[in-house]
C-alpha cells in the first residue's frame, strides 16, 4: 500500500517540481518552495525503494534508513535556504520587511 501511495505522491510532488524549476535560483521565498517540492519527489521515491526493501526483506531497517536519508536531506535544503535568507537580508541593509 505505502508503495502505490508513494507512486501516486511522486508523480503530483515531480510535476510540481517540475513547474517550479525556473524558479531554483530565485529569492530564498520561491528557492524554498522549489526545494520542499524537489525534497518531496525524492522522498516519495524513497518511500517506494523502502517499501520494496520492507517487503523483500521482511525487516523494517529499510524504514529507518530512509528516515535518515530524509532527515538529512531537508536539513541540509533548511540550512541552505537560512543562509541566502540571511544574505538577503544583510544586502538589503538588515531591513527585514
Amino acid at each position: 500500500m505505502m508503495g502505490m501511495v508513494g507512486v501516486l505522491a511522486f508523480a503530483a510532488n515531480a510535476i510540481s517540481a517540475l513547474l517550479l524549476l525556473r524558479f531554483k535560483d530565485g529569492d530564498a521565498n520561491v528557492r524554498s518552495v522549489w526545494l520542499c517540492s524537489r525534497n518531496d519527489a525524492i522522498g516519495n521515491l524513497a518511500v517506494i525503494l523502502a517499501a520494496s526493501g520492507v517487503w523483500s526483506l521482511d525487516t523494517g531497517w529499510p524504514d529507518l534508513i530512509v528516515a535518515g536519508m530524509m532527515a538529512s536531506l531537508f536539513l541540509h535544503s533548511a540550512i541552505r535556504i537560512l543562509r541566502q535568507a540571511w544574505g538577503e537580508i544583510r544586502f538589503a541593509g538588515g531591513d527585514a520587511r
